[in-house]
């Protein structure tokens, strides 16, 4: 089981590792949500199949929160919050290069590739793209890499990803955009590290945060981070 963040009869958030899936996909590997439901199942001593609800995703590679619903009135209220930005997610990012500002908010139209799982960003609308917009922040720096605190402000397919790759910041060990080696765990060091919002049958204030990945750079830029 991952890291639980909180738990009570309507939510369970946990912090997923990176190379973790959190539904079902053409490998056929164990996912996290079947884990959770059996942590709960076991826990609890529920006979039977055990409700648990998808909310939203992390590519399989990125670590970090995830929140899973237990009931079904958490759920539709959840996925309501999610559609209309109520829910405000914060991630960390280590990239190759430094950005060029210190904090900024980016624009761009992604086109999915659905045969090569992957999103290209341009500067333009063409056919079948969508937009995309984020913020980020340079927050902290080593020798050879920095990192960025980044805010959606959509929801798109590989969005960190695409757009970071876009303005020359690779995501380190992100080959699929262009990081030219991979990291050790087969991960990506992108972190979905915070999140903030109303519960929503109990109306009480949720600020979640996870702990960073178990390596040295994330531990070197675990000392200055503030947020």
């Amino acid at each position: 089981m991952p890291e639980i963040l909180f738990e009570d009869n309507h939510l369970i958030v946990v912090n997923k590792k990176c190379g973790d899936i959190v539904q079902g996909d053409k490998t056929g590997d164990k996912t996290l949500a079947e884990d959770v439901k059996e942590y709960i199942k076991k826990k609890y001593d529920k006979p039977g199949d055990v409700f648990l609800g998808i909310t939203h995703r992390l590519d399989r590679p990125t670590g970090g929160i995830v929140i899973f619903a237990r009931t079904g009135k958490a759920l539709t209220r959840i996925n309501k919050m999610f559609a209309e930005n109520k829910i405000k997610k914060t991630y960390l990012a280590i990239v190759d290069n430094k950005p060029p500002k210190l904090n900024d908010t980016i624009e761009h139209f992604l086109v999915r590739n659905r045969k090569q799982n992957k999103s290209y960003a341009y500067d333009e609308q063409l056919p079948d793209s969508k937009k995309a917009s984020l913020s980020y922040e340079l927050i902290a720096e080593s020798e050879k890499y920095f990192l960025l605190k980044i805010n959606l402000h959509t929801g798109r397919h590989h969005q960190i990803r695409a757009q970071l790759a876009k303005i020359n910041c690779r995501i380190k060990g992100d080959l699929k955009y262009g990081f030219p080696r991979s990291n050790s765990d087969g991960g990506i060091s992108l972190h979905a590290y915070k999140i903030e919002f109303i519960h929503p049958v109990t109306k009480s204030e949720i600020i979640l945060r996870a702990n960073l990945p178990k390596d040295k750079l994330w531990g070197y830029f675990a000392e200055s981070l503030t947020i």
